[in-house]
């Protein structure tokens, strides 16, 4: 049986490499599957996915793959389509409907729709809105990556089809990643507890918030911090650390291939974000043993740590209260069987046992 996916843009993290796991997954269970992305951006190598056939159309635009999909879904006639992201959805479902395939499809929404939809008349956001309710009908599947979005889907579409199911997070690799050795002094010589975090550095992910919270519990705890990750605000990041006087305590590693052997030896995991859709590093954190803590930023957050049941919620833009949870997590680490509870909804036989029952597999 062959099961297509498809993936708008490549990167390191984020959407694709969730596709990626998912994938894996299948084949794994004995699927041929293939990968489809629209584009692979300059700077970045799409890696070998050892078994999968991987096929990349180098379309930019969303818009501009639909006639390449429609030509792929006449020549291969996969079984199973899966799709990601909002706008890509929207062309994959309707390739589907221009060519008839009989394909069962699942397409599902990495963000708040908020972010992709508008009620504002005329606009691009509500165009795509009621083109969406237009094709969606095709769809076998609407997945959302939390529980959280799928209530916000129900304020966007009258009678929400929108079902939850988690991102593969812990997959057969976990294990030897998290026992990978590290060679940064701040965790092989540990003097100070280490507080991690990881993502791309964006605006949205709040990190000067971070900063100033290190800055304020540095005044009474002898602390370091190490921020795992790339993007376009790396200077200004920068420029915030050497203002504060931050240098000998926060370090830019850059992008990491395997940020779970950081985790692992980290004493705190810190998210700072003011938006998510599901945040697969806290997860990831929970299975290294690394306590979590987290703005109560919408959405995911809550739902991944339960209400604080395995991590700390702060609220967002507020320094000083991130910095209290920073000090009651060294203070009140979380026991990493508890934090392993929290994994188990984010595990491969827990994800693929959902899409059995959507496909009916």
């Amino acid at each position: 049986m062959k099961v297509s996916f498809f993936t708008a843009r490549y990167s390191r993290s984020g959407v694709p490499l969730a596709q990626i796991r998912l994938a894996n997954l299948f084949l794994e269970r004995g699927y041929e599957v293939d990968f489809i992305v629209g584009y692979v951006p300059n700077g970045l190598t799409m890696p070998h996915l050892e078994g999968i056939n991987t096929i990349i159309f180098d379309k930019p635009r969303v818009i501009t793959m639909f006639g390449t999909i429609i030509k792929y879904l006449n020549e291969v006639n996969p079984d199973i389509i899966i799709s990601a992201e909002d706008h890509l959805n929207a062309v994959v479902l309707l390739s589907s409907i221009a060519t008839r395939s009989k394909a069962k499809i699942s397409v599902s929404s990495r963000v708040t729709p908020f972010d992709t939809y508008s009620n504002q008349i005329f606009t691009k956001r509500w165009i795509l809105k009621h083109f969406m309710n237009l094709v969606e009908r095709r769809a076998d599947a609407l997945i959302c990556v939390s529980k959280d979005m799928i209530e916000q889907y129900k304020t966007i579409f009258k009678n929400s089809r929108h079902q939850c199911i988690y991102n593969v997070v812990k997959d057969r690799h976990s294990e030897a990643r998290i026992a990978e050795s590290v060679y940064e002094p701040w965790l092989t010589d540990k003097t100070s507890p280490v507080i991690v975090s990881a993502g791309r550095l964006a605006p949205e992910k709040g990190y000067p918030d971070l900063i100033m919270a290190v800055k304020e519990l540095s005044k009474t705890e002898d602390i370091k911090l190490i921020m795992l990750g790339e993007g376009p605000v790396r200077g200004e990041i920068e420029e915030l650390i050497k203002k504060e006087g931050l240098t000998s305590i926060v370090k830019l590693l850059g992008f990491q291939n395997n940020p779970l052997k950081y985790y692992s030896k980290a004493d705190v995991f810190v998210l700072s974000s003011y938006v998510e859709g599901l945040p697969n590093v806290l997860v990831e954190a929970m299975m290294c043993g690394c306590t979590p803590v987290s703005t109560d930023c919408p959405t995911g957050p809550r739902e991944v740590l339960q209400n604080e049941k395995y991590g700390y919620l702060v609220p967002v833009h507020d320094p000083k209260a991130m910095a209290a949870g920073i000090k009651k997590a060294l203070e009140n680490p979380i026991a990493p069987e508890r934090l392993a509870e929290g994994v188990k909804a984010f595990t491969e036989d827990e994800v693929f046992s959902q899409y059995e029952k959507v496909f009916g597999l």
